[in-house]
Order: C-alpha cells, then sequence, then structure tokens
C-alpha cells in the first residue's frame, strides 16, 4: 500500500524527467519559463487577496480623515491615492504578459531543433531512416506541446488580473468619493 502511494506521487515527477530527457535542453527553459509564471500569479493572486485591501483601507481612512475634499489639491491627493493602488494591482503583470507568449516560441524553437536531429540523422545515416529520424522528431512534438500548455495555462491569469486590476481601480474611484 505504502508503495502504491509512492508510485502515485512519484509518477507525476518521472513523467516530467521523462519529458525533459526527450524533449531535449529547450524543454529546461520552458519549464524555468511556466514556474517564473506561476510564481508571478500566486504573488498576484496574493496580492489581490491580502495586501490589496490592507492597503485600499488604510488609504481610504487617510482620504476620510481629510476635512477638505473638494479643492484642486485634495482631487490631487486623491488621484494620487488610486494611482498608487493601481501600480500595485498591474506590478509585475507586464512580466506575466510576456511570459504567456513566450512559451510557445520557446517550443517553436525546440522544434527547429529537433527537426535539425532529424536532419542530422539523416545525413550520418545517408538515408531517410525512421528509427533514427525518431529522436528529432520526439523531441520537436515534445518542446511543441509543452510550449502551447504552458502558454495556455497562462492565458486566463493574464486577462483575469488585467480586468481585475481595472474592476478595482474603478471601485477604488467610487470609493474615494469626494
Amino acid at each position: 500500500m505504502l508503495e502504491t502511494l509512492v508510485e502515485a506521487l512519484a509518477s507525476p515527477f518521472v513523467a516530467l524527467h521523462r519529458m525533459r530527457e526527450l524533449g531535449g535542453p529547450i524543454v529546461d527553459y520552458i519549464f524555468f519559463s511556466s514556474l517564473a509564471m506561476w510564481t508571478l500569479t500566486f504573488e498576484r493572486y496574493w496580492y489581490f487577496s491580502k495586501v490589496l485591501p490592507r492597503d485600499a483601507n488604510a488609504m481610504l481612512e487617510q482620504w476620510k480623515q481629510r476635512n477638505d475634499r473638494h479643492s484642486w489639491k485634495s482631487r490631487s491627493i486623491r488621484k494620487a491615492m488610486i494611482s498608487r493602488l493601481n501600480a500595485g494591482m498591474t506590478a509585475n503583470l507586464q512580466l506575466l504578459r510576456v511570459l504567456v507568449p513566450l512559451c510557445p516560441l520557446l517550443g517553436l524553437l525546440g522544434t527547429v531543433s529537433g527537426m535539425l536531429n532529424v536532419f542530422d540523422a539523416m545525413a550520418a545515416r545517408g538515408s531517410a531512416d525512421a528509427r533514427s529520424m525518431a529522436n528529432g522528431v520526439s523531441e520537436a512534438m515534445i518542446c511543441t506541446l509543452t510550449g502551447l500548455s504552458v502558454s495556455i495555462s497562462g492565458l486566463y491569469p493574464v486577462y483575469y488580473f488585467r480586468n481585475r486590476a481595472r474592476l478595482e481601480t474603478e471601485l477604488l474611484a467610487d470609493k474615494f468619493e469626494y
């Protein structure tokens, strides 16, 4: 029973190791990009769920303590407060937006690398032997698949956090009444 549990827990890591072996060196770069992308995704989730409410409430209290809310100076302060919160909400989103399309490009690079291995195998053998070409084709397909799957999995968080930042900024503008 314990052996089955250990096997089940190790299975994803064995599959990742096998994918790295078959996909060539470019798969490592895709995995590092994936790790960075998901680290930033969890950081943004933490920011929106923990940090933003605390910071927004603190600034809102500062705003409510002001006696004068109608002067030009007060409106400028209000705008600066909302901008500061917006800057926190959109931090790291540009990097996240770069990592999502980077992964398919890395997959394409792996595809080219795999196809070059196919042509190398054909040149070395002097013929189009299917067995000698299989490794290069396998590398090409695994890199493409890995790059696309990582990229597709990152699309939703990018658009979610971008829209959430826009919505939260609009809500904050309503809360900071003048």
